[in-house]
């Protein structure tokens, strides 16, 4: 590398890393490295002199300066801090008018003239040929929106690209043309994809807004989802307290059998008898009633044609058709399915009932809670009166 191509990329790292807005989410360092590797990878493929390629390489380090001073005119700004640096370097004023040529070259509805200036076309726009085109052309998307220049949709967005892949660009070299090709049709056909994949969401999204206009019991239909939900989970919930108090009352039992029971043999234990038995007493009433609040109440299983004709069952509770053949419960179905207020009815007829439920759960808790607290308390009074005794004894 020469000495005026070093301090260049000296001068351009410092400058987009310093002066840049960090809004140039694209058009920064990072593109301009890219335009640089890419410049050099065309150089390798063609034969021009050793100071045409300098300028080449010079105008792809310095072509996109300009967007330290703003979007507007860029190429402009980046050929004046190009002139400026390199007169400062003492660089012959030809070869600084042709590095300016070339980076007037980028501009978007530009044709190219000769060699040097497809080379920097091409180069500039090499992003379209990566497999990382997607990303990056979002980078530019995001970049046009920070910096209030356009704001476009994904779907937009995509259109824009797929109308500049087709009609708005073309490599230039033979290099371009045979080896960054076939990436870019293949760019192409992704963005297709995403286009077409957009339109089918959109699509969806109209049928969706559409159901949600033509139907009103859609409303309804949320309230009975969510209620039934909340049933549910509060009655897992009055499970689950049983089980606690099952669980415990267990633990409870198995400690006074394993250590209690067995000392009221001695008759100087004698005094722990009847606390033993309150303690016994409350714990195994506890746990009764906590089998009692979580046993299911099934229903007959079975129902007729008259049921459903009239409208007297309701067929989303299985305990009323476990013990139904299938065929028999798919025609009862089948007449549910076709009257929107039978549906509705039977929807209802499951709430109240499963209201029903939670409320002899939830009363048979609270009682069993009482209880157990209830038959704590006692029992250490027990306990408690009869070590007094035994002392006073």
């Amino acid at each position: 590398m020469s000495e005026i191509l070093e301090k260049t990329e000296a001068f351009v790292v410092d400058l987009l890393s310093t002066e840049l807005d960090p809004k140039y989410l694209y058009h920064n360092l990072k593109h301009t490295q890219r335009v640089v590797k890419n410049t050099q990878e065309l150089l390798d493929a063609h034969k021009l002199e050793d100071k045409k390629k300098e300028v080449l390489l010079l105008a792809a380090w310095l072509h996109d300066t300009g967007y330290t001073k703003g979007h507007e005119e860029h190429e402009s700004s980046s050929c004046k801090i190009a002139k400026k640096f390199l007169e400062k370097e003492g660089y012959d004023k030809e070869s600084i008018k042709q590095v300016q040529d070339c980076i007037m070259a980028t501009q978007m509805v530009y044709e190219p003239k000769n060699l040097s200036e497809q080379i920097i076309r091409d180069a500039d726009a090499s992003h379209f040929a990566q497999k990382s085109y997607i990303e990056t052309c979002e980078l530019l998307r995001e970049e046009l929106s920070l910096l209030g220049v356009a704001e476009y949709s994904y779907k937009d967005w995509m259109e824009q690209n797929i109308k500049m892949f087709r009609k708005q660009h073309q490599f230039y070299t033979d290099y371009a043309k045979s080896n960054w090709q076939e990436r870019k049709d293949k760019n192409l056909r992704v963005l297709e994809k995403e286009i077409k994949k957009e339109k089918e969401i959109a699509k969806k999204e109209r049928l969706k807004a559409k159901y949600k206009s033509e139907s009103p019991d859609r409303g309804i239909q949320t309230l009975f989802r969510v209620t039934l939900k909340n049933h549910i989970t509060l009655s897992e919930i009055a499970d689950t307290k049983a089980n606690i108090l099952l669980s415990v009352n267990a633990i409870i039992i198995s400690v006074v059998l394993s250590n209690l029971i067995p000392k009221l043999d001695n008759p100087s234990n004698t005094y722990l008898i009847y606390p033993t038995l309150i303690f016994l007493l409350f714990t195994v009433t506890s746990m009764v009633m906590a089998v009692i609040a979580t046993r299911p109440n099934v229903g007959s299983g079975k129902f007729s044609k008259d049921d459903v004709a009239n409208k007297k069952v309701n067929l989303l509770f299985f305990g009323n058709f476990h013990k139904m053949k299938l065929k028999e419960y798919e025609l009862a179905l089948q007449e549910l399915v076709k009257d929107k207020d039978y549906i509705y009815s039977s929807l209802t007829k499951d709430l109240y009932f499963l209201g029903l439920v939670l409320h002899r759960k939830y009363k048979i808790l609270r009682w069993t809670y009482s209880i157990f607290v209830i038959g704590i308390v006692v029992s250490v009074i027990a306990f408690a009166l009869a070590f007094k005794h035994l002392g006073q004894g």
